[in-house]
């Protein structure tokens, strides 16, 4: 170690940047040279003492520099500051947290105590980057205890399970603003669901985490909010929430897509009075197999799919009559779900091919539902509700970094969206920019 600190020191990064000055090396040289002569020295690219780190340390500490000379009004040792009222008081020694891990940097003084630096302030002791990267490793699973040995073993960084939970909490003022924020006044699509978690209140209980998401008429995803219920009447509950999804500006949404909760389709009539509802078929499927042994699971979706697949109502019910024949003797109960979702599965079926492929095949919201399920399944449970919707919240604004996943939803949404504007005529353009 004390080998590669002395050949640290003896780089002279401050002379690199004066020859590039002077002979107009490019930054690319001058970075090619500087990692030439590292490697030379034997000096490490990264960790303890290394490279980036060194470049890291020079930057911040040049950028102080120039603030200090910003606020008092003259260059270091310049003539001109004499008697100037303020003046240079020497430096204090600081270590802040970095990309590249910790860096032990020199932060200049004056003498009235008034300089304010902006770039590393007062009291901070992590820069931007660093908290980007423990909420971005928190929404994508990892519990405080995992982000802070990640952060140990790959920066060489001690930060405590408290402090990676305070900079978390950063998101709570971002997500109270998102889920009060206008919405717009129509959708072709809303899908709603509920995610169960478990909190610590007292005892451990499931409690419901109410997801909305939305078609916009460009055919973008848009999640209109979270919502942590109390684990009471499901439909009940979804009356508020829709009601408020109202207040924020939305008059109309032509199709609600939801599982089979009694009561909610009259809750989405009282707040739409237009909208279809939709009950979900894989919802169906997946609670259709709830009741079927797995050695039939095969099978059952096999003679089920006729039914969700026909070209009209009534073929449907004689598919679902063919089921009933050949199933129902041994699964009584999946044929009762059926019956009894039948007024909200139907709806579907009197669309266009495009409309019923989007809704039927293609479950919008179960790819935010998995990223979900996968960061709290990491922690187990929740001391409170806050911290569930915060963990929720930094899944769901996680998704699709790329934007790969937005290209690919507008492409296949577009067809579908003009079989909307034909059926639903007119309503579709109140939305539209």
């Amino acid at each position: 170690m004390s080998t590669v600190i002395q050949a640290s020191e003896a780089m002279d990064l401050e002379a690199a940047a004066v020859t590039r000055e002077e002979h107009g090396t490019s930054d690319r040289e001058l970075v090619a040279r500087l990692v030439d002569q590292a490697h030379a020295e034997g000096l490490e690219l990264v960790g303890e003492n290394g490279l980036l780190g060194r470049l890291t340390k020079l930057v911040l500490e040049s950028a102080l520099e120039g603030e200090i000379t910003d606020h008092i009004g003259y260059d270091k040792h310049d003539p001109a500051g004499r008697g100037a009222g303020n003046s240079r008081n020497g430096t204090r020694a600081k270590t802040v947290l970095t990309d590249v891990g910790p860096v032990e940097i020199t932060v200049p003084r004056d003498r009235d105590a008034s300089f304010e630096p902006k770039i590393v302030r007062k009291r901070q002791r992590r820069l931007a980057g660093v908290d980007e990267l423990v909420i971005s490793l928190s929404a994508k699973g990892l519990t405080t205890g995992e982000i802070s040995a990640h952060l140990a073993e790959v920066y060489g960084a001690e930060v405590s399970k408290q402090t990676i939970s305070t900079i978390t909490d950063k998101v709570l003022e971002g997500m109270a603003e998102w889920q009060n924020r206008p919405l717009d006044p129509v959708y072709p699509v809303v899908f709603i669901d509920a995610i169960h978690v478990k909190i610590r209140d007292g005892q451990v209980a499931n409690r419901p985490i109410y997801v909305a998401l939305a078609v916009t008429v460009d055919g973008e995803r848009d999640i209109l909010g979270l919502w942590a219920g109390d684990g009471g009447e499901g439909a009940k509950f979804w009356l508020h929430v829709l009601t408020e999804i109202k207040n924020r500006g939305v008059t109309d949404a032509l199709m609600v897509v939801c599982d089979g909760l009694k009561g909610l389709p009259q809750a989405i009539e009282q707040v739409w009075s237009r909208a279809v509802v939709q009950t979900c078929v894989v919802h169906l499927l997946r609670a259709s197999f709830r009741y079927a042994a797995r050695q039939h699971w095969d099978a059952v979706a096999k003679a089920l799919r006729p039914i969700y697949t026909a070209p009209t109502e009534a073929a449907a019910l004689e598919r679902f009559y063919e089921f009933a024949e050949a199933w129902g003797g041994r699964y009584p109960a999946i044929v009762k779900l059926w019956e009894d979702a039948w007024a909200e599965f139907v709806p579907f079926l009197n669309f266009d091919a495009e409309i019923r492929r989007v809704i039927c095949s293609t479950n919008a919201i179960e790819s935010v539902n998995a990223r979900i399920r996968r960061a709290v399944k990491a922690r187990g449970h929740f001391p409170n509700e806050q911290a569930a919707l915060k963990c929720v919240y930094m899944a769901i604004m996680s998704l699709d970094p790329t934007g790969k996943g937005r290209k690919r939803w507008v492409t296949r949404w577009k067809a579908a969206l003009n079989a909307f504007a034909i059926t639903f005529d007119g309503r579709l353009s109140v939305g539209q920019k």
